[in-house]
């Protein structure tokens, strides 16, 4: 079976990092080559900055030196900003992101995504937190 591509949201990517969290599995699934993530550079560079806020440097920079030198990790930077988000057009970036790495789904808590969900084309797989965990343990 083919590892789907996923787009993760900053909301999601902190609850599957706390080692605490319930969701934690889906990190380590990711270091067993689970799926693959699909970044651009706007969207690393999220996660950095708020990994810094959120945690500290360290955990900042160890992550992203894990990211960047995964296998499993696409990254690609869109040619094209589709600004389907209106009501938060800083998220356009994981849209934009998702449909430049052809992704399959992307997995994210925040209601803003709905705009994508429901966009007629390009089509988008949005799902959340709970959903990409059932997902996952079904692999």
């Amino acid at each position: 079976m083919m590892q789907p591509r996923v787009v993760i949201d900053t909301n999601c990517l902190l609850q599957i990092l706390g080692a605490k969290s319930k969701y934690h599995f889906l990190f380590e699934s990711f270091l067993q080559f689970g799926y693959v993530m699909c970044i651009s550079n706007e969207v690393l560079l999220e996660y950095e900055e708020i990994l810094r806020m959120k945690a500290s440097p360290l955990a900042a920079d160890l992550f992203v030196k894990v990211i960047v030198r995964s296998r499993n990790v696409i990254r690609k930077d869109p040619y094209f900003k589709w600004n389907i988000i209106t009501n938060d057009f800083d998220d356009n970036k994981f849209v934009d992101c998702a449909f430049a790495c052809r992704a399959n789904y992307i997995v994210t808590n925040d209601n803003h995504f709905q705009e994508a969900a429901n966009s007629p084309f390009p089509v988008f797989n949005v799902i959340n937190l709970d959903d990409f965990s059932e997902l996952m343990k079904q692999q």
